[in-house]
């Protein structure tokens, strides 16, 4: 089966509010809640969480919550308040009244979370209790991916939040992904060039949520005020207002304020609301640079996430490393090259260039420094582009460099699948060792 540029960008593209990991917790708990007779009593809960998503949503802060995180806080949170449709947004509706009730039920030890520290792939199952009555849902492979609800050990059949069928196979972004596989750069530029008037203004959409984060970050110098800090610098001189540190700043702020929980959602990209920043905003910047027309930075955006999503077929959803780094990061430099009129050679240089810089970052959760990541991610895709159009590719002989962006992609997926699996392990292990030495 093959796809269009249009089913990429439906299937890959979408809204997020918050980091997507307590998200798909907080869209679980809805899930399970929804199905309960008089909703609202809730008695006890417990979910059941793959080593990543407990990773990625261990320390992050909540949207609507003041800067508050805990994997229980956001089981809490979609029970009580959640709404299962708004999907990915699941937590719009949250007040604080709705939050001091979350916190009630998590000092009360009625909330329990449970690592599945054997599991691989994504996987969120939750248990809610109410009275006599109880409710599970699972979400599997995708953060939304709702493949079974039931109620008093009853299996729901028909419910319009189970995605169509049940299991990994249950959503074609599975199959989509199996194709992208397969892609050489040449036929993913061709791709692109068939974004119509639909496509374009979906983009243009993705790209204004993204500024909004930024100039959220900067304003309100949230979380670790990576990309005010980048401006400070610039305005005493210590830095050059070029533009990579427009794309830095624009990258770093709009992390800064998602990490920090602002209440706005992100434009996400391959399923991660930081891969759509990455995705989109080094671009922005570099285009606002460079004077390009409104078109020009559509379409190069569009080749942004469809080279992210590319990427990401083959490094897995959730791994050890950075997809922000290497897949997003990858996104923006194919992009930027594009912007920077190379040609395919080129945008693949560029490919290739950053992938061998940052394929040894690692992901060691979502959390406030994760805006350093993507500074970095955003200084280095420009850089890596305005290398690969000047005459600059890495070359074969070097590491896990291949003799083209489709192979090097493909090698850096096996060093994520198969080679980083122990250094996963570890990082989560350091991780729960800091909670255990921070609660005796």
């Amino acid at each position: 089966m093959g796809y269009t540029v249009k089913d990429i960008l439906r299937l890959e593209v979408a809204p997020a509010l918050g980091c997507t990991e307590p998200t798909a917790i907080a869209l679980g708990a809805a899930a399970a809640a929804s199905l309960l007779p008089g909703q609202g009593a809730v008695d006890r809960m417990e979910t059941w969480l793959d080593p990543n998503i407990f990773k990625n949503g261990l320390g992050v802060s909540i949207p609507g919550t003041g800067g508050l995180s805990g994997l229980d806080l956001a089981t809490a949170l979609g029970a009580l308040a959640g709404d299962p449709g708004l999907r990915m947004e699941v937590l719009q509706p949250v007040t604080r009244k709705d939050v001091n009730k979350a916190l009630a039920l998590v000092d009360q030890g009625r909330v329990r979370v449970n690592l599945m520290a054997d599991h691989k792939g994504l996987y969120v199952k939750t248990r809610i209790a109410a009275g006599n009555d109880i409710a599970e849902s699972v979400i599997q492979g995708l953060h939304d991916n709702i493949v079974s609800l039931s109620l008093n050990g009853e299996i729901v059949k028909k419910n319009a939040l189970l995605s169509p069928g049940s299991g990994q196979g249950g959503n074609s972004i599975f199959d989509l992904e199996c194709w992208l596989k397969d892609l050489s750069m040449e036929r993913i530029l061709s791709l692109v060039n068939d974004l119509d008037t639909e496509d374009l203004a979906f983009i243009r959409t993705g790209i204004d949520m993204n500024m909004a984060l930024a100039r959220y970050g900067l304003a309100h110098k949230s979380g670790l005020a990576v990309g005010a800090t980048l401006e400070l610098l610039a305005e005493k001189g210590l830095m050059a207002r070029d533009m990579i540190h427009a794309a830095r700043v624009l990258t770093s702020a709009a992390a800064d304020a998602r990490m920090a929980g602002a209440a706005l959602p992100a434009m996400s990209s391959a399923g991660s609301g930081n891969h759509g920043l990455t995705a989109i905003l080094p671009v922005k910047a570099v285009a606002d640079h460079l004077g390009a027309g409104d078109e020009e930075l559509l379409r190069a955006v569009g080749l942004s996430h469809v080279v992210t999503a590319w990427v990401k077929s083959h490094t897995g959803r959730l791994a050890a490393i950075c997809a922000c780094s290497v897949a997003a990061g990858a996104g923006a430099a194919a992009a930027i090259a594009q912007l920077l009129k190379g040609d395919g050679n080129q945008i693949g240089g560029a490919v290739e260039n950053i992938i061998e810089d940052l394929a040894g970052v690692i992901c060691d959760g979502a959390k406030n420094a994760c805006a350093l990541k993507l500074d970095t991610a955003a200084a280095t895709a420009v850089r890596s582009a305005l290398f690969a159009v000047n005459g600059l590719t890495v070359k074969m002989t070097d590491g896990i460099v291949g003799g083209s962006a489709q192979k090097t992609i493909q090698n850096v997926g096996i060093l994520s699948s198969q080679g980083m699996v122990a250094t996963d392990r570890t990082i989560l292990k350091i991780m729960m060792d800091k909670i255990k030495g921070q609660h005796p």
